[in-house]
């Protein structure tokens, strides 16, 4: 669990990331999750897009990944979300205190 001193120094530093994934109208299937989980394990921080045509909202989507993967939900905002979880191998990220 973050707080929020740690919370906002990760949205400044995802404020200049682009998002790698896409939650589409398939949804968020097991496939997609051991992508993200890869993703999330090489980069800590991630961004990921919600489509127009997809089910879920971005904080709905990030809510759900976040459940499965057991990872931080660091924003939501519009059809965006960003995600953090500190690397067990290759730990990049230090957070404030």
């Amino acid at each position: 669990m973050i707080n929020s001193k740690q919370r906002s120094y990760l949205r400044s530093l995802a404020s200049s990331i682009q998002p790698i994934f896409q939650v589409g109208k398939n949804g968020i299937e097991d496939a997609f999750l051991k992508q993200v989980e890869d993703a999330i394990e090489a980069r800590e921080l991630i961004k990921i897009s919600v489509l127009d045509n997809s089910e879920y909202s971005a904080r709905e989507a990030s809510d759900y990944i976040c459940d499965r993967i057991k990872c931080d939900g660091v924003q939501a905002i519009g059809r965006k979300f960003v995600l953090y979880r500190k690397s067990t191998k290759n730990a990049k990220i230090e957070l404030p205190k």
